[in-house]
């Protein structure tokens, strides 16, 4: 089987990294993120884009979003260089989606349908040990070590107000992007409330099927 081209969309919470991770072992392809993308790319020559800056690390640097034409273009830089790929927070929304369309020809669109109530049970449930980095959940994964989860704090982004603002964003912006490959008939829906591991088995078998 030919490496795959897969692009996988969720809302935040939803478990992309996840089967990112799964899908990247098991058919071999790179896992390309905007913010990868971006951070293997901020040295580009862009010069010739007409933009404020010649190359994305200026931007980086001044703290300033990156244009979409860049991002564009720093995407579709990624993907030449993939012989097979997971996308992964690509296309945010609905004029990405068109311009990915110009980009490649992609095997499977990936959608991990997940309600908003869970969603909301998954994010804030989240803790980040402050020496390591490491994350856990307080239900889903908390860690065995007692010290360790005495010094569990909960970041900024995981408080319930600013995931529900996070979910209304995906909403406003990405569910049209879904809507987009749904009507275009290659939207493959996966059950996401389930297990890691039974998302996994349909992800599997979805990719497996399409491929």
């Amino acid at each position: 089987m030919a490496q795959p081209r897969i692009l996988i969309l969720g809302a935040p919470g939803a478990g992309k990294g996840t089967q990112s991770a799964n899908i990247t072992d098991e058919f071999d392809v790179d896992h390309i993120t905007t913010g990868d993308a971006l951070r293997a790319n901020k040295d580009m020559d862009i010069s010739d884009m007409d933009t404020e800056y010649d190359t994305p690390r200026e931007y980086m640097d001044q703290g300033e979003l990156v244009p979409d034409a860049v991002v564009n273009a720093i995407v579709d830089e990624a993907l030449n260089q993939a012989d097979g790929f997971v996308l992964d927070g690509y296309p945010r929304n609905l004029e990405q989606a068109e311009e990915l369309q110009d980009m490649t020809d992609l095997d499977v669109v990936l959608y991990l349908d997940v309600g908003e109530e869970e969603l909301i049970h998954r994010l804030t449930g989240r803790r980040m040990d402050p020496e390591t980095g490491d994350i856990y959940h307080v239900e889903y994964n908390p860690p065995e070590d007692p010290e360790v989860e005495a010094r569990l704090e909960q970041r900024d982004d995981d408080t319930e107000e600013t995931v529900k603002e996070r979910l209304r964003v995906f909403r406003d912006n990405t569910e049209p992007v879904i809507e987009y490959y749904e009507d275009a008939g290659v939207l493959e829906r996966v059950e996401g409330e389930q297990a890691p591991d039974e998302v996994w088995e349909d992800v599997k078998a979805t990719i497996e099927d399409a491929a």
